[in-house]
């Protein structure tokens, strides 16, 4: 008789753990390159490179300042990010258009992995924007003519965004089991950033939304802009990580790790949104009443020349630029005007904020030339024209005022010494045009030009500068004064005289009285 010796089965555990998270990678590059590879993302991508590149080399930009570069970065990551919102949402629900979720069980990847995979297949669009963002900033900031400072977390807004959208698609497809949820959210989101959400970041309401970039007539310096921009950024990322934590929560995965990060992200939200509270102050602060009221207690001074330029520490720098165009237009001057000592001071209306549209009032010092934190383009034939007005007048506030024939020694000092005289006649005027009435844009307030004393100043551009620059000199006394009409400044500059309707309108209008 035998005996039949029964020996328990075995189970045979694998030698390896699963590699469940090697998988959760290779879905989520998967996805990154199914994301990448889409026409909207594609085109976007695309624009925000033109976009980026015209950015970085257009003339106008050749004097930048820093702190405004930072917040200018962030306007198109928004595009980007809703784009990834609409590609990541469908890529989501992919499986549900095409019904094939019931196969996804017999998967060693859970549901609440694959949803890790679509958030990290956002991360390749976050860094494309980052990479997007640092060339547009550094090429900036090595441009020789740039100063300010950016602020990390300015720059930081526009990934954080890209972010915050993709993170937001994957949670809405995780609620709403629906195609059309994800467009009809970014119908409602494009119509709250246009005609809801409030401009201004002086209400804190602004500043729950992703992006708040605020601008005005003028630069700030750094240290008067007085953004949350830190606490901003902390908000960004506490909800980016809140909602990416609810996103594999409502998939399946409540653990208590995954609800201690659902905890702590909004923790951190919340501590941005507190920080963030106060938002842009609307108004003056003693900081920026000290640098509308009394700028020379907050400036450095350097001497170029015969004169003296005060800036903000941040513009520096950019002193040896106007000292270029002040002795441009002195060497043109004659009289004791040829020598004089001037002030060039930079000045800023800080007042009502960072959204300031307020012209900076005429100085009556004498001598004393405003400058503003603008350069390049059409700011230098504005600041010449100031230059000049002061050069014939004494100051700016008597300068503003003129409303005789002057005029045309004061536009044509300060566009004789111009490569260009007849395009920065142009740029100085406000209607971009050389011929009839205008008004001639400087630092503070405007002055005006008739139509004869534009035509005339145009026949000056067009002569050789050295022989107009002879008699302005040798009649520098009777050009530069009130009592002298349009018709005896043309005479005494060799310009032909206007027909006899024209000449006798400008005489009527050679007064400065009523």
């Amino acid at each position: 008789m035998s005996t039949v010796l029964e020996t328990p089965a075995r189970v045979v555990e694998p030698t390896h753990p699963a590699r469940s998270w090697a998988a959760v990678f290779a879905l989520a590059r998967f996805e990154a390159r199914e994301l990448r590879m889409i026409a909207s993302s594609l085109g976007v991508a695309v624009l925000y490179v033109a976009w980026v590149v015209r950015q970085v080399t257009q003339r106008q930009g050749d004097y930048p300042v820093l702190q405004d570069v930072d917040r200018d970065t962030q306007g198109m990551p928004v595009l980007v990010g809703l784009v990834v919102m609409l590609g990541v949402n469908r890529a989501v629900l992919r499986s549900h258009r095409r019904d094939t979720d019931r196969h996804f069980d017999v998967l060693v990847v859970e549901p609440w992995r694959r949803t890790v995979a679509h958030v990290l297949s956002v991360v390749p669009a976050v860094l494309f924007t980052a990479v997007c963002v640092g060339v547009q900033f550094t090429w900036a900031a090595l441009k020789p003519g740039a100063v300010g400072h950016g602020s990390p977390a300015e720059l930081a807004v526009g990934p954080l965004t890209v972010l915050l959208f993709g993170v937001f698609g994957v949670l809405l497809a995780r609620l709403v089991r629906s195609v059309f949820a994800a467009p009809v959210l970014l119908v409602l989101l494009l119509f709250a950033l246009l005609f809801v959400a409030s401009p201004s970041g002086t209400a804190w309401t602004s500043w729950l939304g992703p992006v708040v970039t605020e601008s005005g007539s003028s630069s700030f310096p750094s240290d008067l802009l007085e953004r949350p921009a830190a606490w901003h950024a902390l908000y960004l990322v506490g909800l980016c990580l809140f909602v990416a934590a609810v996103a594999v929560l409502v998939s399946g995965r409540r653990t208590a790790v995954v609800k201690a990060v659902v905890a702590g992200s909004l923790a951190l939200t919340l501590v941005g949104v507190a920080g963030q509270s106060g938002g842009t102050p609307p108004g003056s602060t003693p900081a920026r009443d000290r640098a509308t009221n009394a700028p020379e207690k907050v400036q450095s001074c350097l001497k170029h020349g015969r004169s003296t330029y005060c800036a903000f520490p941040e513009w520096a720098g950019r002193t040896a630029h106007w000292a270029e165009v002040v002795d441009r237009v002195q060497d043109l001057a004659g009289g004791s005007a040829g020598g004089e000592r001037l002030t060039v001071r930079q000045r800023i209306d800080a007042t009502y904020g960072l959204e300031t549209d307020t012209l900076i009032s005429p100085s009556t010092a004498p001598g004393q030339v405003t400058v503003g934190t603008a350069w390049g383009g059409n700011r230098v034939p504005e600041f010449a024209a100031a230059v000049a007005s002061v050069l014939v007048t004494g100051n700016e506030k008597a300068g503003s005022e003129v409303c005789d024939a002057r005029m045309v020694t004061i536009m044509w000092l300060a566009l004789g010494g111009e490569s260009d005289p007849m395009t920065a006649l142009r740029n100085v005027r406000l209607d971009d045009s050389v011929s009839g009435s205008a008004i001639v844009l400087s630092p503070t307030e405007s002055m005006s030009m008739s139509a004869e004393q534009t035509r005339i100043v145009v026949e000056l551009l067009k002569k050789p500068r050295y022989d107009v620059a002879g008699k302005v000199k040798a009649k520098w006394t009777e050009l530069t004064s009130q009592k002298t009409s349009t018709a005896r400044v043309a005479e005494l500059l060799g310009v032909p005289a206007a027909d006899k309707s024209a000449a006798k309108a400008e005489a009527d209008g050679d007064s400065c009285e009523e």
